[in-house]
């Protein structure tokens, strides 16, 4: 598994215990900042990809409510928005990534963490974000 791998699944469980444990932003990157090994290659990208979906999650969640037609946000299962929340926030703060590789990543992720219909979501949320970069 390559380190930005590691990076997102790492984010992803962080994003999944503030939105689904009651938990502050600032205390889960207190306690993965602290807890996780220091010099993993990917601790940096995942703590960057953490803060960026808590500092910019207002402006993320109306961007995935303006593509994803008929799903709000409170209805997707919270794997699933946890992941197109991370994905959102690489496509719209990270232009060196390329998209497909975002909306690939994300699949992948969607596939190992959440259910087997997931993948099929994540894909058709995130390849609607690809008008996003084309602005």
């Amino acid at each position: 598994m390559s380190s930005r791998r590691e990076a997102r699944e790492c984010s992803l469980q962080m994003l999944y215990a503030t939105d689904n444990c009651a938990m502050d932003c600032n205390a889960v990157y207190s306690c993965f900042d602290e807890y996780y090994p220091k010099g993993e290659p990917y601790k940096e990208f995942a703590l960057k990809l953490f803060k960026g979906v808590c500092d910019k999650r207002e402006e993320i969640d109306a961007l995935i409510n303006s593509y994803a037609k008929n799903w709000d946000l409170k209805r997707m299962a919270a794997v699933d928005r946890n992941i197109i929340r991370l994905a959102a926030y690489e496509v719209i703060d990270m232009p060196q990534t390329p998209i497909n590789v975002i909306i690939d990543e994300a699949v992948e992720i969607s596939k190992k963490y959440s259910t087997k219909d997931s993948s099929k979501f994540v894909n058709g949320i995130l390849d609607k974000l690809k008008a996003v970069r084309n602005k």
